[in-house]
């Protein structure tokens, strides 16, 4: 007879059950309020609201900074991970900490210090604008806010990934005669490139509904610095309740359809990455194609 297997927690049913109701009670049932709520609209006028210029324009701000803050997360995250999980040097743990800073800092403090840094008389922003460059109440100081909003969920999702990676492939595929160049891109990058993209999917969602960072720095200018959450707080402030829940739902489906299609990457690049030859063999190829 085998043996049965135990749980710490309920059977599955029980479990299965308080995640359903957990599930639905903190996510489902708000989410169908909400579109329960735009269908009074109806389709075409929900449209009419998204397609609005200033609907637009706060559109455009919001995921063109998303997208770019994600974008430099992912490269400097990478940076950071590497450094933290592959060097040592004085004051690790310190800096180690630090990456976890944006957690625990309210989002509102950190506006509020990054629009006091890169304003005009501030600490950086002065010595910025003479040179041209403008951060504080523009389009580039939201990148600048989702940007340290953001850096640690990439460098968090890196970090056991690439401690798994041990130096010893590394040190094989120097000693075959690979550059460094090769052994990051035939060796590294293959291993660590789902954990990359999780980290950018996991940043680029933190970033699009990022609210209290932003406001503080932005400017909010209709047109040109305001992002869709503080237009959706403008429309409520308004008594624009239908409108205000029209564009959260348009950017509800935006998000979701882009979650969709990254999750449908990094199933792909994990999939992928499952069938790929191991560490050793890659640095060996590694290796003979300098060699060549």
């Amino acid at each position: 007879m085998s043996a049965k297997n135990h749980r710490v927690l309920p059977g599955f049913g029980l479990a299965l059950g308080y995640t359903l109701v957990y599930l639905s009670l903190l996510i489902l049932l708000p989410l169908g309020g909400m579109v329960l709520k735009a269908s009074e609209l109806g389709f075409g006028q929900i449209i009419d609201i998204a397609l609005g210029e200033r609907s637009l324009a706060a559109f455009r701000v919001t995921f063109g900074a998303s997208l770019l803050a994600a974008l430099i997360n992912a490269f400097f995250g990478l940076i950071v991970a590497w450094v933290l999980v592959r060097y040592p040097f004085p004051g690790k743990r310190f800096v180690d900490a630090l990456v976890d800073l944006p957690f625990a800092l309210p989002t509102a403090v950190a506006g509020i210090t990054l629009a006091t840094l890169y304003a005009g008389n501030g600490w950086l922003g002065s010595h910025l604008e003479p040179l041209g460059i403008k951060v504080a109440y523009t389009p580039l100081g939201i990148v600048f806010a989702l940007t340290f909003i953001t850096l640690p969920f990439v460098v968090r999702t890196l970090q056991p990934v690439i401690e798994d990676i041990e130096t010893e492939v590394e040190e094989a595929a120097a000693t075959l005669g690979a550059s460094r160049w090769q052994t990051f891109v035939k060796v590294i990058f293959p291993a660590i490139g789902p954990a990359l993209l999780t980290g950018f999917a996991l940043a680029f969602a933190r970033a699009l509904g990022e609210f209290g960072s932003v406001i503080f720095i932005a400017g909010n200018l209709p047109l040109v610095s305001e992002i869709v959450p503080l237009l959706i707080i403008s429309k409520l402030e308004q008594y624009d309740v239908l409108g205000a829940t029209a564009l959260a739902v348009v950017m509800l489906a935006i998000s979701f359809v882009l979650l969709l299609a990254i999750n449908a990457l990094q199933w792909w690049a994990a999939n992928r990455h499952k069938n790929a030859e191991p560490l050793e063999v890659a640095a060996g190829k590694a290796g003979k194609e300098a060699e060549a």
